[in-house]
């Protein structure tokens, strides 16, 4: 049995129908399957969590679409690899063959050279490229890259999809087939994998292979019997990542700097990326803080850039005075809720004209029809303000921002309501 491949890999499937989770994907007329269907498939970032099937569905767009599979990690490749690839990729066009879908995982670690050494190859088409991240790719994919590429978002596999899998695993699998196995309790199954398929059946695996007999039925105690218990207490790659994330940004919203900093040292003891903490606390301050307090944003980009330059562990240090300042700090969404507002209300009403005062004006043309005509520079005024319209005209008056209920903004509000009159309903 040493040379059998483990069961996670023998169970990945070939064929999108026979592919778990990701419904909103390619279920049936999802957006990615019609791609992959139409073989009209542009380079893609799939971002998500680790173990719901980044790498299988790369596998299988390659295998439906009849494409030579080239993949690399960025852990252990270099821009002398990915040359390797586009000059086989280059052969495969000379000989009019398919060109390759070339899958890179953990595509969030390539540095900028290594990124920029794709977007030739990317561009002319060259290869069909597949990046697979969990962290956002906005912050970890070069803009070049990026807009070239389709960016579509992998969610947890839910139970039911893990049960399946589970299901699939037992009845489909050339090995486990040939016993007879029943899954009585799945609750430890589910628990011990975090929600990530490969390691669900790898614990499925591990309790078969240690058990060992024609009949098995699989059950809480078993599995936790034969499962080591010294399990990672924060896994950077699984369900507790996300969840301590999650459990740190409510602690400080939520104005504990107690809870926050206990957090933040279970992150510190897992080996956490402390550049994924300060930047989760940038996003944090302008989101949940905003014009409540205006040194949290400051702040907080200040630690960012301290931490990326003074290293570890004196970061960490860095990192506690922001989390406890953040936490203890006035909370306002009122800006995050403007953005919000403000996307919403241009899905609703689509592109208005932008009115002919406010448009720019750099040819003789365009101020013939009017272009910048009776704009009025607010400088000139009194109290460096003019009252005109500012919106399309359909949308006057239109409150977006609306100031949160604190010292900072309530200024805010009544400035704003002394210069707006009642025009807006502050």
């Amino acid at each position: 049995m040493a040379t059998v491949p483990p069961l996670a890999e023998r169970m990945r499937p070939a064929l999108l129908d026979d592919y778990v989770g990701q419904q909103h994907l390619v279920g049936s007329q999802a957006i990615l399957r019609l791609a992959i269907e139409s073989g009209n498939l542009p380079s893609l970032i799939l971002w998500g969590p680790p173990g719901v099937g980044k790498t299988t569905l790369a596998y299988i767009i390659s295998h439906q679409l009849q494409r030579p599979f080239f993949s690399l990690s960025a852990i252990n490749s270099g821009v002398k690899d990915i040359r390797e690839v586009i000059d086989k990729a280059s052969k495969l066009k000379e000989g009019n063959e398919n060109l390759p879908v070339l899958f890179i995982d953990e595509i969030h670690r390539f540095s900028k050279s290594q990124q920029d050494s794709l977007l030739g190859a990317v561009e002319r088409g060259l290869v069909t490229l597949i990046g697979a991240t969990t962290e956002n790719p906005s912050f970890e994919v070069i803009s070049a890259l990026l807009s070239r590429c389709q960016v579509y978002i992998l969610k947890h596999l839910s139970e039911d999809d893990l049960l399946q899998l589970l299901a699939k695993a037992i009845v489909e699998d050339e090995y486990l087939k040939k016993k007879k196995i029943t899954i009585k309790e799945h609750e430890a199954l589910l628990r011990l994998s975090g929600g990530d398929a490969r390691k669900l059946l790898n614990v499925l695996e591990l309790v078969v292979n240690a058990v060992n007999k024609p009949e098995i039925t699989i059950t809480n105690d078993l599995v936790l019997k034969h499962v080591q218990q010294n399990m990672a207490i924060y896994d950077k790659a699984g369900e507790q990542h996300y969840d301590i994330i999650s459990a740190f940004i409510k602690s400080i919203r939520g104005s504990d700097p107690n809870a926050a900093v206990y957090w933040l040292a279970r992150m510190i003891a897992g080996g956490e990326d402390p550049s994924f903490i300060a930047r989760r606390l940038l996003i944090l301050a302008s989101e949940d803080i905003g014009n409540a307090n205006l040194n949290a944003l400051l702040l907080a980009n200040t630690c960012f850039q301290a931490v990326n330059v003074i290293g570890w562990p004196e970061s960490r240090i860095i990192l506690s005075q922001t989390v406890t300042y953040l936490a203890s700090s006035p909370k306002s969404n009122a800006s995050y809720e403007a953005i919000n507002k403000a996307q919403q209300l241009i899905s609703e009403t689509g592109d208005q004209s932008v009115p002919l005062h406010l448009r720019n004006a750099p040819t003789k043309l365009m101020k013939n029809l009017g272009y910048g005509k009776e704009y009025q520079y607010s400088h000139s005024h009194v109290g460096n303000f003019s009252p005109q319209e500012y919106f399309p005209e359909k949308l006057s008056g239109t409150l977006l921002y609306d100031p949160g209920e604190n010292a900072a903004e309530e200024k805010l509000r009544e400035r704003l309501k002394s210069l707006w009159k009642e025009k807006y309903k502050y």
